[in-house]
């Protein structure tokens, strides 16, 4: 049996009362693609919006196999039994084969995700990293005014997404693990340039030693690179997941950093900032969604392709007589 249609006031009324299953069905609202919903999806956004923002965010990122789902599993632990109400989004670079979804199997955070003080949501890229990021931030618009309190953003790995996380997160917590080659190997600048903190997991068992060694020589390359325009210096710090050590300890460092970016004023302008580049990026989401939707533009890509993928046209100057084009129609 279809469900019933929920109208925009039924959406609004469920995401602020926290009701879980109004809150899942908004974020399947914001995701879709249909002309109909995205209209509705606009009006529950400004609707909800100023219920928003009450929230730290953070950002949780890695190469596979560092551990981010048990260090997310038990960390949230850690957050609800504190009090907390705790979110988990993800960022899903989906295939464009096969479409899979990176926590669409939630046993990975099993204990987590049948916690009624977690939800965890993870949310589909659509082929576009804007696509991605706005639907990512709305997720996380809803999930604050449905009284989640902290939202931890789960990325795939570290490449473009990171840059499209750190746009939308107060605090960026990059994982890594000792004795995985060379360790300076990691201290790559741009990461840095967007970290807050670097966390050695799965410093446990015999692996011990080598995480205090990797911790030492990631501090002493860390002082290479000058303070922040924030004035925080990312800090390293070592913990296991699995034995839930050093969790504790994570979360003081966040919260001193919250402490002292809402003193120096920072926090506000940062989210305020933040705010701004969402606007252009989406006008660049909408702008190619509206290009590739565009009949005469996809028969004309269409026509174009055997002559460009043969190399007997170029494509620079087939892209800008597609653009001309596109402007033209807009026009008349």
């Amino acid at each position: 049996m279809k469900k019933k249609r929920l109208s925009v006031e039924e959406y609004v009324k469920g995401v602020l009362n926290g009701d879980r299953v109004t809150l899942s069905r908004a974020i399947t609202l914001i995701e879709s693609t249909l002309s109909n919903d995205k209209k509705m999806a606009e009006k529950v956004m400004e609707s909800i919006l100023p219920f928003s923002g009450k929230s730290i965010r953070i950002g949780v990122t890695g190469v596979p196999g560092v551990g981010k789902s048990t260090f997310i599993e038990n960390f949230g632990k850690l957050l609800v039994d504190m009090g907390y109400k705790l979110a988990v989004l993800a960022i899903d670079p989906s295939s464009q084969k096969t479409h899979g979804s990176i926590l669409g199997d939630k046993t990975r955070m099993e204990s987590l995700a049948s916690d009624k003080r977690a939800y965890i949501r993870p949310s589909p890229a659509g082929g576009a990293l804007g696509g991605v990021s706005a639907k990512t931030r709305e997720a996380m618009i809803l999930c604050e005014a449905a009284g989640f309190n902290v939202v931890l953003i789960e990325t795939v790995g570290v490449g473009q997404s990171e840059i499209a996380v750190k746009g939308m997160v107060d605090f960026f917590l990059l994982l890594m693990l000792a004795g995985a080659g060379d360790e300076l190997q990691g201290i790559k600048k741009g990461i840095i340039e967007m970290c807050d903190a670097l966390v050695i997991n799965k410093a446990d068992g015999e692996n011990i030693d080598a995480a205090k060694r990797a911790k030492r020589e990631y501090s002493n390359a860390l002082h290479l690179f000058q303070a922040k325009e924030n004035g925080w210096f990312p800090k390293v710090m070592v913990c296991s997941s699995l034995k839930k050590t050093g969790l504790e300890e994570i979360w003081k460092m966040i919260e001193e950093y919250w402490l002292k970016m809402s003193q120096n004023g920072f926090f506000e302008n940062n989210r305020q900032e933040q705010r701004a580049n969402w606007m252009h990026e989406h006008i660049r989401y909408l702008l190619e969604s509206r290009f590739y939707q565009d009949e005469l533009i996809k028969e004309k890509i269409q026509h174009m392709l055997p002559d460009i993928k043969s190399g007997q046209q170029s494509s620079i100057a087939k892209a800008r007589e597609l653009v001309d084009l596109f402007m033209k129609t807009q026009s008349e």
